[in-house]
């Protein structure tokens, strides 16, 4: 594959710790499981929602959630009984949020509509993982995260690291009712995971989901999780940045994450990342830090990504990647050049052309030596792929992975010095 030959990337300037029940995992501090603190207040103290009294002027409708078929298609729907964002009436004194509340800023009412919006789709997850401490002896360890409630079925979403290597998963939901999960599927990769488990409709409420492809920085966004296993904590920001890149322990990198400046902490792993709307539009995944806490700098996996993973976690329990066909590449100044090809892949049926073996004989003394050498005359150097320049690898691999297989990409090469559009048709990795 295109990662073999994949450069080795370093952040530098910053002092990288993870601790997830005792384990690393990428490189940047995930906002992750915490022991739970003693004499903390017991979680699920169910919130009271407002009563709504008018629609936010101007508010967008909820975008449609995935197809997943009959049993899925709630994904990303609001549900009966969830309170619709307002601003209510204003007035001279203030907005009057119509239960009596009076928010004295714009930014106030929606942080306040959205709180009460979402907070009752934030579950908070305990997990139990056995450490070893010697040759024969295990300790149990427990540690906690945050989910989504994704549907009224009982699907919840959370990171991979948060379940990884558990035992035994218990999540609570707002009103402090406990239930044991199961494992629906996850993807390691894209440090997703979804589980299930057996609640009453009338007390899951799914959170909308929004869209990412329109994000911009600076937008107003909302964190709620549970971190040191503070239950539904509900932190505010901006969006930092976008597409950035992260290294994980899988070898692989995350693509396209949100950065955000919202706090987030050890224990807000798999919570939500909102905007102005309630909508969901991230989750939060990680942070960036020397102390291993806080330090302003966190990122999230954005929306379009965990729809298209989710989509398969729920249907197969497991993710096919896209595959492309081309096995390793060197990254030059001008772009990638191709090496080596998957015989019969996607890209040599396309007609893209790897580097050639030729034998050559070199004369030493009275000695005839034949030597095979790579020949890399003939082959093809990637410049863009969608319309989009390809510079380093990542690229190339950070629209390959946005795909599904089945989808088709177009790679811009350059062959002979003339440019050339070829269309591939992404096949799919074992």
């Amino acid at each position: 594959m295109v990662r073999k030959a994949c450069a080795a990337l370093c952040l530098l300037g910053i002092g990288l710790c993870l601790g997830i029940f005792g384990q690393e995992l990428f490189s940047f501090s995930s906002a992750n499981a915490q022991p739970q603190i003693p004499g903390s207040t017991p979680f699920g103290a169910p919130t009271t929602p407002v009563s709504p009294t008018a629609p936010i002027p101007n508010a967008l409708s909820l975008q449609p959630p995935i197809d997943l078929g009959q049993s899925a298609a709630s994904l990303g729907q609001p549900t009966a009984g969830q309170s619709p964002l307002y601003p209510a009436a204003t007035n001279p004194n203030g907005i009057d949020m119509g239960d009596g509340f009076i928010a004295m800023t714009a930014e106030e009412a929606v942080n306040v509509s959205v709180y009460e919006r979402a907070n009752r789709s934030v579950v908070n997850i305990s997990t139990t993982t056995l450490r070893p401490e010697s040759l024969f002896i295990s300790t149990e360890v427990e540690g906690n995260g945050s989910g989504i409630v994704l549907d009224q079925s009982g699907r919840i979403l959370t990171n991979h690291h948060v379940i990884k290597g558990s035992k035994k998963v218990t999540v609570t939901i707002f009103n402090g009712d406990a239930y044991p999960a199961t494992l629906v599927g996850q993807d390691a990769d894209n440090d997703i995971a979804v589980l299930q488990i057996n609640a009453p409709q009338n007390v899951l409420f799914p959170v909308p989901w929004g869209d990412s492809s329109n994000l911009r920085v600076g937008q107003h966004v909302i964190a709620i999780g549970n971190p040191f296993g503070f239950e539904r904590t509900m932190t505010t920001g901006i969006i930092s940045s976008l597409n950035r890149q992260l290294p994980s322990k899988t070898k692989h990198r995350f693509h396209s994450l949100i950065q955000v400046d919202a706090a987030l902490n050890q224990g807000n792993s798999g919570g939500p990342l909102l905007n102005s709307r309630g909508e969901l539009i991230g989750m939060n995944t990680a942070i960036a830090t020397r102390s291993g806490d806080n330090a302003g700098i966190g990122f999230s996996i954005p929306i379009n990504t965990i729809r298209r993973v989710v989509a398969q976690l729920v249907a197969t329990g497991r993710v096919v990647r896209p595959t492309i066909g081309i096995l390793q590449v060197f990254e030059t100044d001008r772009g990638l050049l191709v090496v080596n090809v998957t015989p019969g892949g996607p890209a040599e049926q396309a007609g893209v052309q790897g580097s050639r073996l030729t034998r050559r004989k070199n004369r030493i003394g009275v000695l005839a030596i034949e030597q095979d050498v790579v020949d890399h005359s003939q082959s093809d150097l990637i410049v863009g792929i969608d319309g989009k320049v390809v510079k380093q690898s990542d690229d190339l691999l950070g629209v390959i992975e946005a795909k599904k297989p089945g989808d088709q990409v177009v790679l811009t090469v350059v062959r002979n010095s003339q440019s050339l559009q070829i269309p591939i048709v992404l096949g799919a990795a074992d």
